[in-house]
């Protein structure tokens, strides 16, 4: 299997694996049985992330991220009707997962699927089903169980604080576009493990020791507040937003210069474009004005590293979200010269 397709494959099963922030042990798992199989050591932080270890030709250690938790929710409590409020983990529209399905996990290992509704939930039945406004007060969960009342829903063993993950939806196209909920930033922890793919298997070396975090609380911004204290250079392999004012592509690989935290390094980000040009890749360099990463948190947590961010361009960040295979070969080029 050539190195794209894996990538695809390897997001396709990510992306079903249900990991929202702070509920990501099963997907950092499997994420690091792929790291072992290719022959790198890995170890947890104390936060549940994953480091995975990659020897270099010099003593110097850079970093890499992308993180593999995801928007989702939580239980907020319990309606006397047997429907569910719940309150958001990551920040999202209401407009962006009305109508969805999901899954209520318990604390005790059991899961219960649901559909997530506007409290006005049809145009036949409610006067106000268009316009009322789509905000977490007047949302709800509806549980694919019988239950009538409050006291049905606490025997099934659901309580507050209980995950609720959102059903992905994913598909690969003929024409070679992935389409997914979670392609932040499960597409670009699909791109790092093709990397480790392509390292093992051609029996490549890179440059300088490489130290790569897959985060599990960048969606609600601490994913990267500590780092292992010997990493001179921190890069994030994200996602590029799409929008107006912005230079990127669903196919392409997106350099970010600043976002809302503040300018990225200038000579680390100079050197990104540079190897893009002399690889001729088709990338951009954009400014996201609404838009954190984990070297934002490395940043904030007083980390002492040259930081810089890309990622593959994604089409309806935060909802249905879309990129295309070219996009993912772009990133993996990027990547392969920036650290061999």
């Amino acid at each position: 299997m050539n190195t794209v397709e894996y990538i695809v494959e390897t997001i396709g099963k990510l992306v079903n694996i249900p990991s929202p922030s702070g509920f990501a042990h099963k997907a950092i798992a499997f994420v690091k049985e792929e790291a072992e199989r290719f022959g790198f050591t890995c170890d947890l932080n104390q936060k549940g992330g994953l480091i995975i270890h990659v020897p270099g030709k010099v003593e110097e250690t850079i970093g890499l991220s992308a993180h593999v938790d995801t928007l989702g929710a939580m239980v907020r409590s319990i309606n006397s009707d047997g429907t569910l409020r719940f309150t958001s983990v990551g920040g999202f529209t209401m407009q962006s997962i009305e109508g969805s399905y999901c899954t209520i996990h318990t604390r005790d290992g059991k899961e219960y699927t649901g559909t997530i509704l506007a409290n006005s939930p049809s145009v036949h039945t409610f006067d106000d089903a268009r316009t009322l406004e789509r905000k977490e007060a007047n949302m709800h969960i509806r549980i694919d169980e019988i239950v009538k009342k409050d006291e049905d829903v606490k025997a099934l063993g659901i309580e507050t604080g209980d995950y609720v993950s959102f059903d992905p939806k994913f598909s690969y196209t003929e024409s070679g576009f992935i389409k997914s909920r979670h392609l932040d930033d499960k597409a670009s922890v699909g791109v790092l493990l093709g990397l480790l793919k392509d390292m093992s298997e051609e029996n490549k070396t890179p440059e300088k020791n490489i130290e790569i975090l897959i985060s599990n609380y960048e969606e609600v911004g601490f994913g990267a507040s500590y780092l292992p204290a010997n990493i001179t250079e921190f890069l994030a392999v994200d996602m590029g937003a799409l929008g107006d004012d912005l230079n990127g592509t669903e196919y392409a690989v997106s350099i970010c210069a600043k976002d809302s935290t503040g300018p990225y390094d200038y000579e680390l980000t100079t050197r990104l474009v540079q190897i893009a040009k002399e690889k001729k890749l088709d990338y951009a360099i954009d400014i996201f004005p609404h838009y954190g990463s984990d070297v934002s948190a490395a940043y904030h947590g007083g980390n002492n590293i040259k930081g810089a961010l890309i990622g593959q361009g994604i089409h309806a960040s935060h909802g249905m979200e879309r990129t295309h295979k070219t996009a993912l070969k772009n990133t993996l080029e990027l990547l392969k010269g920036y650290v061999l």
